[in-house]
């Protein structure tokens, strides 16, 4: 929930400009021994493999190559041609907090020569290139939540930290401190890749953490969100724990969110502030039609920003050990009131606020540029703010994940961001997201055996 300031400058770990031979050298140059091929799937699964040095010159030339039925939710049948990640050197990443000589490497899918459609990545390239066209850019910054538990004999999660048991833990020093030895690694890892960690903290569950950095364009945000789950992980597992981005890992305590701070710019121009702003947030009329744009979208975008079951845990609980949820279930706007769908910390920035933990980021900023997009389009007005009586009145979130992919199947903004590099990614993903609700729906739990057992 920490606020998310802006950088003052666009950062990426090298030129974003480089070539294949710039990745090779800056390879060889570091004494990397071996590099992770890494893209993710659309459930947002990171698949990689582990390329020798030896072999980087094939790879930035031909790249590697997947069976793409295997990966997971890809788009592919078993008969397909195979995957071909192929690097993008401006995302290198040195990793030797994991391991000594290992790097990191983004890469954008492709079968037979093409951009694969259903890569994440290539969505959100594709829907930045269309931004571009219009002259605009968006930069975004993310915040990283997640937990760090243990899994008992009999599977029952429970906090790493078993001190950590307090009432009201957020933001608790002793808490921070007991997990001082993994929280530094990860922030010293970022400070060292530019990222521009300025701040991490105790959230506001037992075992919730978030460690903040700061804003980029949004490929790179994209690409460092994936990076900085892949170390959490890793780094939580060298320790014993293991990091979770679930959402709602427990019933009675807040859940994680992935909330995405967002900005049009044309080239070195920010277009969100304005002074003269008549509602007083210091937002230009370009802002607020943009953010109008999120709000009137809201319950098509939320099968991508909050897409798995759990998440309407997430969003649809009412009280937790804490006293609050700070996740929205309705589609409103306001200033600095993390109650709502959009925040407007200040006037370079808008807060989206709907998105969680299990929340691809190229996905998520594909839909959240699109909807944005439609609202300048159409010089929409979000209204007045808050939900008092002058303000829009838009339905609730949708208040289960197949609520939410039937909202997303009805709007054509959000499954047109989806489809941007070509046909049939939307439906691709609805079905996957429709076949995981009623998988979870044809499980018998805990839940009907303590209701139901006995009661008739």
């Amino acid at each position: 929930m920490t606020l998310t300031s802006p950088s003052p400058a666009r950062t990426t770990t090298t030129d974003p400009a480089a070539g294949p031979a710039d990745l090779a050298g800056r390879a060889r140059a570091d004494g990397i021994r071996f590099l992770l091929a890494l893209f993710v799937d659309l459930t947002g699964k990171p698949c990689a493999k582990l390329v020798p040095v030896e072999a980087v010159d094939e790879l930035v030339t031909d790249g590697v190559g997947f069976a793409g039925y295997a990966v997971g939710a890809i788009g592919q049948q078993p008969c397909d041609p195979d995957l071909i990640a192929i690097p993008d050197p401006a995302s290198y990443t040195p990793l030797p907090w994991v391991r000594e000589g290992l790097a990191l490497v983004h890469c954008d899918p492709h079968v037979e020569g093409v951009p694969w459609r259903y890569a994440p990545r290539v969505a959100l390239k594709a829907a930045i290139a269309g931004a571009a066209r219009r002259g605009l850019e968006l930069r975004a910054g993310a915040e990283v939540e997640y937990f760090l538990v243990s899994r008992d004999a009999d599977g029952t999660l429970s906090p790493a930290d078993s001190r950590d048991d307090a009432a009201r833990p957020c933001y608790d020093a002793r808490g921070v401190t007991r997990m001082y030895d993994h929280l530094t690694t990860v922030s010293t890892a970022m400070n060292a890749l530019g990222w521009g960690n300025y701040a991490n903290d105790h959230e506001d569950a037992n075992g919730q953490f978030e460690q903040n950095f700061g804003y980029a364009d949004a490929l790179t945000t994209a690409d460092r969100v994936i990076t900085a789950r892949y170390l959490i992980s890793v780094l939580a597992e060298q320790r014993g724990m293991t990091a979770t981005f679930m959402p709602k890992p427990f019933a009675d305590r807040t859940g994680s969110g992935m909330h995405l701070h967002l900005s049009l710019w044309s080239g070195d121009d920010p277009r969100f502030p304005d002074d003269t702003d008549p509602r007083g947030f210091g937002l230009s009329a370009l802002a607020y039609q943009f953010l109008a744009g999120v709000l009137d979208h809201a319950p098509g975008m939320q099968a991508v920003l909050a897409p798995t079951v759990n998440s309407y845990k997430r969003t649809g609980a009412t009280s937790t050990r804490s006293g609050a949820t700070w996740s929205p279930r309705r589609a409103t706007y306001g200033g600095n009131d993390r109650t709502h769908f959009v925040r407007i910390p200040d006037g370079d920035r808008i807060e989206l606020r709907g998105g969680d933990g299990s929340a691809n980021p190229y996905l998520a900023l594909s839909v959240a540029l699109a909807a944005g997009l439609d609202g300048i389009d159409r010089a929409a007005d979000p209204g007045p703010p808050g939900t008092g009586p002058d303000a829009v009145v838009r339905p609730d979130l949708p208040p289960t994940l197949l609520h939410a992919v039937e909202a997303l199947g009805a709007d054509p903004v959000v499954t047109g961001a989806l489809d941007v590099a070509g046909p049939g990614v939307a439906g691709y993903l609805a079905e996957v997201k429709r076949e995981e609700f009623f998988d979870w729906h044809g499980t018998v739990g805990s839940w009907e055996h303590d209701r139901y057992l006995t009661a008739f």
